[in-house]
């Protein structure tokens, strides 16, 4: 059963398919009957850009660039427009007036959705990120109009003055410029990295419409005949029909759990955007006067100007140079940062030269800005001129020895360190690195030596040893195997009934993950969702348990079966920024009502709390509830609990495995209730396994539980006849 599904959530949608193929349909009506070809454009181009509307509007809804999207929409509707009074030109004429009508609507509606992409990167930056972004922008546009300016402005429009080819001349152009400007925006900001992805898709979809209105402007005495002919029309529906696939596949979900582009930042190249623009101007400016016999005129002005672009250009250079050489430090301590050392440890290793690494650990100085500052400079003061010390983590250094080809030289470094820090507790995990180890190896296996010195509990240094990888190599092998297990159908999604305590009736079910690997056998989730964490996995199985759940919800749902689901959502896919966009799109999948999934997540999974608080106030507004897990286990807080949306307290199986009637055994679990009771959440107690622990939450005020007591997580098929009975007259072992 799992394999006939596991690949749904990247299936192209039933509605992508259908317009590709009434697109198909009607360009082959179009090629075979010439004469009906320009209608068949026109209304093709027309409905295109309504389907676009309407996908536009619904992922504005979903809270995704909700302005943009908006912005889109309205272009999207004028060229819409232009396209049916196009038809109406071609077909059956119509006055002057209406062919400026729909040649303006077009070129507006091109320009603004230019603009909506830009505005779109604009507004998700902030301060300096902002400032730079646009003094980049103005540097790409500023060629450009430099070029339409000589090219089309200054031969046409000045000398024929304003007209119907004026009107391409002057519009076109711009409307191309702010395409232009949107596709740049997106290239600088580094979101263009896979071709699967409905941004990748818009990126074409413009590049395509550039081509065609530049192709048009240019030969614009036969730029009719040329968009009536099949070839210039089928890159006319094909650049419409790519601007119109990006929304669809976004309110879908299609590949934005596992295809979603890395954005770790603007690639280096931007860096050089000012310097390039500089060229493109004084290159046609050197053209023109080339050209136009001027060059005596006006050599002494060219020179100075060269000269100038030249030092102002040197100037950009160094600037950058230093900028990047700041980027390769911690601004706190002012050693180097994690990728400094990298790059350090990489030049080496190319070199074929020895080395051994340190990785440092100070616990105590992580809440103490000043003792950051002096563990640096004892660093320093502990190892070599030709050494590098680098800050990896708040607590954590590195210090990369140079000519250290033996453990025994790096160790009297170790010492020397343990005895500068005589009164603080230290930790060093020492690596020497092997002929042809990798960069990045050597620095994990000081890390491992690390985690090997902590053990201890006090002041001492490991050297890295092959054994101590054993954890990680089993690790690894997990993470290997982890690789495609989705698409195999290895995993299976179980259900565990969660009862109304009084009534003994199973009111919702949890939906838990398992894997069965063919060598394997049954892995222990606690075994490989940590792995799956570390690798980036869970985003997609998880993004997989949500839909196969949700399904099989709305399917028991439509059985008479009055069940809500309860979901985990794993730390890592919080931090994902599209996480209330992809639940809201599979409920629309699934048919499930959001008022019939339960999300839940663990206190402790909150780091980055303005992107994932704003994820779960997002799904909670369109109706979905929110259960925290292991509640009173980590580091609870009543103003943290406070700041969260929350619906659900799940009581920790720690706390319900300590009652034992006394009022000892039952504190912890007493105190959640009433603190639930309080805030007026419901409480769902984990683990119970006997009677009297039921009976003692009852007792106590818990509302719902789940255990073994009543069933342990079974596979979907046996969850009706658990729901129709009382649910203690029928216990699962």
């Amino acid at each position: 059963m799992a394999q006939s599904t596991v690949t749904r959530p990247r299936r192209v949608p039933w509605a992508v398919r259908g317009l590709l193929v009434l697109v198909l349909v009607a360009q082959v009506v179009g090629w075979v009957r010439l004469e009906w070809h320009p209608m068949v454009l026109g209304v093709s181009l027309a409905v295109i850009d309504l389907i676009g509307v309407y996908y536009l509007i619904r992922v504005a809804r979903l809270g995704l660039n909700p302005l943009s999207c908006r912005l889109g929409a309205t272009a999207r509707v004028l060229d819409a427009g232009a396209s049916l009074v196009f038809t109406a030109v071609v077909v059956g004429g119509a006055p002057v007036w209406q062919q400026w009508v729909a040649q303006s609507a077009h070129i507006g509606g091109m320009a603004l959705l230019g603009l909506a992409t830009v505005l779109g990167s604009l507004l998700r930056l902030s301060g300096p990120h902002r400032q730079a972004f646009v003094a980049e922008m103005l540097a790409v546009a500023a060629p450009i109009v430099m070029i339409m300016w000589y090219v089309g402005f200054d031969p046409e429009v000045w000398h024929t003055g304003p007209g119907h080819g004026w009107l391409l001349l002057a519009g076109l152009p711009l409307g191309s410029l702010m395409l232009a400007m949107a596709v740049t925006a997106m290239l600088m900001r580094g979101v263009v990295t896979r071709w699967r992805d409905p941004i990748t898709v818009l990126v074409c979809g413009m590049v395509l419409m550039i081509l065609v209105d530049t192709g048009w402007a240019t030969g614009f005495d036969d730029g009719a005949a040329h968009m009536l002919g099949p070839a210039g029309g089928s890159v006319a529906i094909l650049a419409h029909l790519l601007l119109t696939l990006s929304p669809m596949m976004s309110a879908s979900g299609v590949f934005s759990s596992t295809d979603r582009a890395t954005r770790s930042g603007p690639p280096r190249w931007v860096a050089f955007l000012p310097l390039v623009s500089l060229v493109a101007g004084i290159t046609l400016l050197l053209v023109i006067i080339v050209q136009t016999a001027g060059w005596l005129r006006w050599s002494g002005l060219l020179v100075a100007t060269v000269v100038m672009i030249g030092a102002v250009t040197a100037r950009q250079w160094l600037a950058l140079r230093a900028s990047r050489a700041q980027a390769g430090r911690d601004t706190e301590t002012g050693l180097a940062n994690r990728a400094a050392l990298k790059d350090a440890l990489a030049r080496l290793v190319r070199g074929r030269e020895t080395f051994a690494v340190l990785a440092i650990s100070r616990e105590q100085a992580l809440e103490i800005p000043a003792e950051r500052a002096v563990t640096a400079d004892v660093l320093r003061s502990c190892v070599r001129a030709d050494d590098l010390v680098a800050r990896l983590s708040d607590t954590t250094y590195g210090v990369l020895l140079t000519d250290a080809a033996v453990a025994s030289e790096a160790t009297v470094v170790a010492q020397r360190i343990l005895a500068a820090f005589d009164a603080v507790p230290v930790r060093i995990g020492v690596a020497v690195a092997r002929l042809d180890e990798p960069a990045r190896t050597v620095l994990r296996n000081a890390e491992i030596a690390l985690n090997h010195a902590r053990r201890s509990g006090v002041s001492t240094f490991a050297v890295h040893e092959p054994a101590m990888n054993d954890r990680r190599a089993a690790d690894a092998v997990l993470a290997e195997a982890l690789e495609g297990a989705l698409q195999r159908g290895e995993f299976t999604v179980v259900y565990q009934p969660i009862i109304e305590l009084l009534s003994g009736r199973a009111v919702a079910v949890e939906a838990l993950l398992r894997w069965r690997h063919p060598l394997h056998g049954d892995v222990s989730p606690a075994s490989f969702i940590p792995v799956a964490e570390r690798t980036g996995e869970i985003v997609a199985i998880g993004q997989w348990v949500l839909e196969r759940a949700c399904e099989q919800t709305a399917r028991w749902r439509a059985a008479g079966l009055d069940l809500s689901v309860t979901v985990n959502v794993a730390p890592r896919q919080l931090q994902e920024p599209n996480l209330a966009r992809d639940v809201l799109a599979v409920l629309g999948r699934t048919g499930l009502s959001a008022a019939h999934l339960v999300v839940e997540v663990t206190e402790s999974a909150m780091v980055n709390e303005a992107i994932e608080i704003a994820a779960l106030r997002r799904l909670r507004s369109e109706g979905v509830r929110i259960a925290i897990d292991d509640f009173g286990t980590g580091y609870s807080s009543l103003q943290y609990l406070t700041r969260l949306p929350v619906d659900i307290l799940k009581i920790d199986r720690s706390f319900v495995a300590l009652l034992d009637g006394t009022a000892e055994g039952s504190a912890i679990a007493e105190a959640v209730i009433r603190l639930a009771q309080v805030l007026r959440l419901t409480t769902v107690a984990e683990g119970i396994e006997n009677e009297s622990q039921a009976a003692e939450l009852i007792h106590l005020g818990a509302q719902r539980g789940q255990g073994y007591l009543y069933s342990r997580p079974v596979p979907a098929e046996q969850i009706p006849r658990l729901a129709y009975v009382p649910t203690k007259e029928i216990v699962v072992r």
